[in-house]
């Protein structure tokens, strides 16, 4: 399940089998939007549901199957049921009958390591009130709301709705920039796109459209045009641009004709910066001069399209870094959110897509394991940069702050 497209806040709803997850969701949402069941195990699958609460406004509610679930089916429920947390902004952790344990903690130890923020419900209070006891515990020991709830009896979501209003991350509504703090209003941004065969005929490729529109939201003004004409286009172009921002593919070519005085990156590299793990990307590009004879590297595409003769991700930068290193490396590619096929030790280097179709949520739990693990990670447009020579230039805009080439220090 991806988040992909959607900026809504998606908000988790977990717990045990029959502790009324599905009810609460009824009740926020002030309609019977879930299948609500005596029968423990009623969702078996995570299940989206868009909707309206009163007082915070759209948001993606996701129930999930019972964490207590059973038998070699209801593990692999269960294994969904954690994958959600890579892709939430909220959890909402559903309790009943003064029960919680380690089943419990363990979930709260994930939304830590996940750094996904939380509450606790004790649902059906009206047939076992929380115990002062336990509510204490909760709060003490986690500093979050505890609160005792019935989605039955005249359900008051009021003080509930508050608190998930308030500790909703206000990144889960407002998306960074994406090149918007690199301009001033009037200022001309240049985006280079080839209309090779890869482009998807009589349309542009996601990222370009959301440059385009970045740049109108910040008040800038777009100039597009293919590599083959820039050279020409910036001799007559006045004021001259800012910014030139390429597809990774023409690179080599965008840097030989771009003048140095513009700043020049890539599409690839500002979705790394606005929903990457960029820091860690910056850490990771430069271990590609490390990379040795047998190296297995990771490659995460993370949207399944038409896969071409010349695909990028299989094909080019392969070559590319074969070529540049000198090296007979080992390549595995991982498309959409599938499942990694092996244990994350066994590669050396992660090489992540742009991810114009997914979350930086999703993107930075992806490539945690590799994190955690010491693992060089990076992106398309840096790799490829680094292996062309244009790295410094492609990253400069972002890691010397704003300051435009020429500005005084």
């Amino acid at each position: 399940m991806s988040k992909g497209k959607d900026t809504k806040p998606h908000i988790g709803i977990f717990g045990r089998r029959n502790n009324g997850k599905s009810s609460l969701i009824n009740a926020l949402a002030g309609q019977e939007l879930a299948i609500v069941s005596q029968i423990a195990g009623t969702t078996t699958d995570p299940v989206k549901k868009s909707m309206e609460i009163p007082g915070i406004g759209p948001v993606i509610l996701i129930d999930t199957a019972g964490i207590d679930d059973a038998g070699e089916l209801g593990a692999k429920r269960v294994a969904k049921t954690r994958e959600i947390l890579k892709i939430i902004d909220f959890a909402v952790l559903v309790i009943a009958e003064n029960t919680f344990g380690k089943t419990e903690q363990d979930l709260i130890d994930e939304f830590e390591d996940k750094v996904v923020p939380f509450l606790i419900v004790h649902n059906k209070c009206d047939l076992f009130p929380i115990t002062t006891s336990l509510q204490v515990e909760l709060t003490g020991k986690f500093r979050v709301p505890v609160f005792d709830f019935s989605s039955t009896q005249k359900p008051d979501t009021e003080k509930l709705v508050t608190a998930l209003r308030l500790k909703i991350p206000e990144s889960a509504y407002i998306a960074p920039p994406l090149l918007g703090d690199l301009i001033s209003p009037g200022d001309i941004v240049l985006l280079i796109t080839p209309i090779d065969f890869e482009a998807p005929e009589g349309r542009m490729i996601l990222p370009q459209v959301q440059a385009i529109r970045d740049t109108l939201d910040h008040n800038g003004i777009n100039v597009v045009c293919k590599e083959t004409e820039v050279a020409d286009l910036i001799k007559v172009l006045h004021p001259k641009p800012v910014l030139a921002v390429t597809d990774s593919q023409v690179f080599p070519k965008a840097d030989a004709v771009v003048p140095k005085d513009i700043m020049l990156t890539s599409f690839s590299i500002l979705l790394a910066r606005q929903r990457g793990d960029f820091q860690n990307y910056l850490k990771g590009t430069p271990k590609i001069d490390d990379l040795k004879d047998g190296d297995r590297i990771l490659i995460l595409e993370s949207c399944t399209h038409h896969v071409t003769c010349d695909d990028i991700g299989r094909e080019k930068i392969p070559n590319w870094l074969g070529k540049y290193t000198g090296k007979k490396l080992e390549f595995e590619v991982v498309s959409g959110l599938s499942r990694i096929p092996r244990e994350i030790t066994e590669y050396v280097m992660v090489i992540q897509c742009g991810g114009c179709m997914i979350t930086r949520k999703q993107i930075v739990n992806r490539l945690k394991p590799a994190v955690d693990a010491g693992i060089p990670v990076t992106n398309y447009g840096m790799a490829i940069a680094w292996v062309h020579g244009i790295y410094n230039r492609a990253v400069a805009p972002f890691v010397h702050g704003n300051e435009r080439p020429g500005d005084c220090m």
